[in-house]
């Protein structure tokens, strides 16, 4: 079955990282969007940057939501590149997707909730079961994304050898 896929797609295996990049950054992009769109200005629960008042939150938040489109936007040209390439790899870039995702809301709810303390998911409640929903959910899109890619370096490695 592999030899049979890399017959359709013959580009895939020399554009492997271009796969997992074109997810990473569509997850990264779309799980910042979430948090902007969702905790930030429906709930209300935080800004990107609660250190000052709320005009600079909202600044913040302008800058932060841009970085997330920026990344949505790079995703695409990758994507774009990869159709036009015919070496797009379905299994792969959904892999970089989670993998993206998890590991910047990992980052997030690491790096700036807690070590530099910028914001945090919720005020005025008790903060470790958000803490924790917020954390467990990104380590397992960073396991089912690593095993994702796993799979497909797999598959890449045994068409390669047989072709060779």
């Amino acid at each position: 079955m592999s030899t049979q896929t890399s017959l359709m797609n013959p580009n895939r295996g020399k554009y492997l990282s271009q796969n997992v990049w074109a997810g990473a950054l569509l997850g990264l992009g779309f799980v910042a969007f979430v948090d902007e769109a969702v905790f930030h200005q429906l709930l209300h629960w935080h800004h990107f940057y609660d250190l000052s008042t709320p005009e600079w939150g909202l600044i913040w938040d302008g800058i932060f939501h841009s970085f997330s489109w920026f990344a949505t936007i790079g995703s695409s040209f990758l994507l774009a590149d990869l159709h036009r390439k015919h070496a797009f790899w379905p299994k792969r870039w959904f892999g970089g997707i989670l993998f993206g995702g998890g590991a910047f809301q990992l980052y997030d709810g690491i790096i700036q909730h807690k070590w530099m303390r910028i914001h945090q998911i919720r005020y005025n409640v008790d903060i470790f079961p958000y803490d924790l929903v917020w954390n467990i959910i990104a380590a397992i899109m960073i396991v089912v994304g690593l095993y994702l890619l796993s799979q497909t370096k797999k598959s890449s490695l045994s068409t390669s050898e047989g072709v060779s």
